[in-house]
C-alpha cells in the first residue's frame, strides 16, 4: 500500500516542473520583438545663418518668339522642341510663290522704268542741242527736262518695290536669330500663315535669370547682393553672377523685384522654373546671426492631410511621430519642432508603416 504523503509529494513536484515548462514557453513582450530591418537617418543639427529662402520664377534674358512676316503655306519645319540651333540657321519655310510673282512682276517694272528714263534722256539731249541751236523755245527744253526727271523717280521706286518683293520672298526662311534651343513649336507643315501668326519660340539657356518679389523692407538685408544665393534644384548653392534691385517698388502691395542672372554655367534650369533665393534677414541691431536648425529630407516625412510627421525608430521599436516643419528647399525641409539631434528616423515612411504594421501583426499572434 502507498504512503499517502509520498502520493501528495510527487503530484506537487510534477505541478511545478509543469509550471516551470510553461513559464519558459511564454512569448516576449511586444515591445521587445525584434522590428523588421529598416533604413534609418540619424537626426543632425547643423548652424545656418539666419536667412530665409523667396521663390522665384525663372525666365531668359534672350527669348525670341518668330511670327511670320508674310503670307502662305508652311512646308517645311525642320527642328523641333529641344533641338539646339546656331545663328543663321534654317528654321522653317514657307511657300514663296506668291512673293517669287511679285519679285518678277517688280523686276519687270524696274525694266519698263529704265527703258523710260532711257527714252525721256535722249529727248532731253535732243530738246537741249535744238535750243542752243535756238530752233526751238526753251520751254521744250522744260517740258523735256521734266519728263527726264519723272522717269529718273519713276525708275526709283520700281527698284524699291524691287528690293520690298525680295524682302517678302527672304521672309520665307526663318532662320534662327541667336545661338539657342527651341522651346516651342506652333505650327505643322501645311498649315496656312498670315502676318504675324506664331511659329517658333527659341531661348537661349546661357542667359538665364530669377525674378522674385520680396517685402521692401529687406532692401537694406540685400546690400550689393554680396549674401544672396541662388538654391539650385540639387539643394546647391550659387552666387548669382549679377544681382539687381529694382529702383521703385510697388505702391500697392509695398514689395520689391529682385532679379539674379545666372552663372552661364549652371546646368539643369530651364525657364517657367521655380528656384529659391536665399537672403539673410537682418536683426535688430542690423546685423544677420546664426541658428542652429535640424534639416531632413523632404523624402522622410509622412503626409497625410493635415498630419506631418516621421517614424522615430529606436532599438526594438517605431512610432510616429508629429512634427511642425519650416521651409523647404532642395529636396531638405526644415524642422521647427519635434525632434532632437541624435534620434534614428525611417528613411522611408512607407516602409516603415510596412514595418509596424509586421510588428503588431506578430505581437497578436504571440499572444494567440
Amino acid at each position: 500500500m502507498r504512503n499517502p504523503s509520498t502520493s501528495l509529494r510527487g503530484g506537487l513536484m510534477l505541478a511545478a516542473v509543469l509550471t516551470l515548462a510553461a513559464c519558459g514557453s511564454a512569448p516576449d513582450e511586444p515591445a521587445r520583438r525584434a522590428r523588421p530591418a529598416l533604413e534609418t537617418l540619424t537626426v543632425e543639427s547643423s548652424v545656418a545663418s539666419n536667412a530665409r529662402v523667396w521663390d522665384g520664377v525663372v525666365s531668359a534674358e534672350r527669348e525670341s518668339l518668330l511670327s511670320s512676316q508674310t503670307a502662305g503655306r508652311v512646308t517645311d519645319v525642320a527642328v523641333d522642341i529641344g533641338d539646339r540651333v546656331t545663328r543663321g540657321q534654317s528654321l522653317l519655310s514657307i511657300s514663296a510663290v506668291e512673293q517669287q510673282a511679285g519679285v518678277n512682276a517688280a523686276v519687270a517694272q524696274v525694266k519698263a522704268a529704265d527703258a523710260a528714263l532711257a527714252e525721256a534722256e535722249l529727248a532731253f539731249k535732243r530738246a537741249a542741242e535744238l535750243v542752243e541751236r535756238g530752233l526751238v523755245a526753251r520751254a521744250q527744253l522744260d517740258q523735256a527736262t521734266a519728263a527726264r526727271d519723272s522717269s529718273r523717280a519713276a525708275r526709283d521706286a520700281a527698284r524699291a518695290q524691287l528690293a520690298q518683293a525680295r524682302q517678302q520672298t527672304g521672309y520665307t526662311d526663318v532662320v534662327a536669330p541667336f545661338d539657342g534651343v527651341v522651346s516651342l513649336r506652333q505650327v505643322m507643315p501645311g498649315e496656312a500663315v498670315a502676318p504675324g501668326s506664331p511659329l517658333l519660340t527659341v531661348v537661349d539657356p546661357a542667359s538665364l535669370r530669377v525674378d522674385a518679389t520680396l517685402p521692401q523692407g529687406l532692401a537694406d538685408a540685400i546690400g550689393d547682393g554680396g549674401n544672396v544665393r541662388v538654391v539650385l534644384p540639387d539643394g546647391s548653392e550659387r552666387a548669382p553672377a549679377r544681382l539687381i534691385t529694382y529702383p521703385v517698388a510697388d505702391a500697392r502691395s509695398h514689395s520689391i523685384t529682385v532679379r539674379a542672372l545666372l552663372p552661364a554655367d549652371v546646368a539643369g534650369v530651364m525657364p517657367g522654373q521655380v528656384l529659391g533665393l536665399r537672403i539673410p534677414e537682418a536683426t535688430n541691431a542690423g546685423t544677420t546671426a546664426d541658428t542652429t536648425t535640424i534639416r531632413i529630407p523632404d523624402s522622410a516625412v509622412y503626409r497625410r492631410g493635415e498630419l506631418t510627421a516621421v517614424y522615430v525608430v529606436g532599438k526594438d521599436t517605431i512610432a510616429l511621430r508629429q512634427l511642425r516643419l519650416g521651409a523647404a528647399s532642395g529636396g531638405q525641409v526644415d524642422v521647427l519642432s519635434g525632434l532632437r539631434a541624435g534620434e534614428q528616423i525611417a528613411a522611408d515612411p512607407l516602409a516603415a508603416m510596412t514595418a509596424l504594421k509586421a510588428q503588431r501583426q506578430a505581437s497578436e499572434q504571440s499572444h494567440d
